[in-house]
């Protein structure tokens, strides 16, 4: 079992800058694919940034050139840097990491439901 807790969320006016924390407890996340989603009001949840065991990311195209995901294992956390924010990007942020069996350090979930944790997310509001 892997707890997730998600940090960092706030308020901040278009142009500015966020930086989120996804903290782990109980099993490592070191040979986890994690992932931050978002959902707004009335809408599906939607992939923001993906990060493999192995570090590779992979970014939704809304979110490409302004939000960066990394990992620190030794820390058992995954952050994203949210730059150049813009009202769009209001939603609750939600971390969450997937157990994948097949080429574990270079894959990541193609579906949302392939996750095996999820964290309670975090208010990210963004004013023009």
């Amino acid at each position: 079992q892997v707890h997730l807790v998600e940090s960092g969320g706030g308020s901040v006016q278009a142009g500015g800058s966020l930086r989120l924390t996804c903290g782990a407890s109980g099993d490592t996340i070191c040979m986890a694919a994690m992932g931050w989603y978002r959902q707004a009001p009335g809408m599906a949840r939607e992939l923001v940034a993906t990060v493999t065991a192995g570090g590779v990311p992979s970014y939704g195209d809304s979110v490409k050139g302004r939000f960066t995901i990394s990992r620190d294992n030794a820390r058992s956390r995954v952050i994203l840097q949210m730059d150049s924010l813009k009202p769009e990007d209001t939603a609750v942020y939600y971390c969450a990491a997937a157990y994948i069996s097949t080429a574990p350090m270079w894959s990541v979930p193609s579906e949302i439901y392939e996750y095996d944790f999820w964290g309670q997310g975090t208010q990210v509001t963004v004013s023009s």
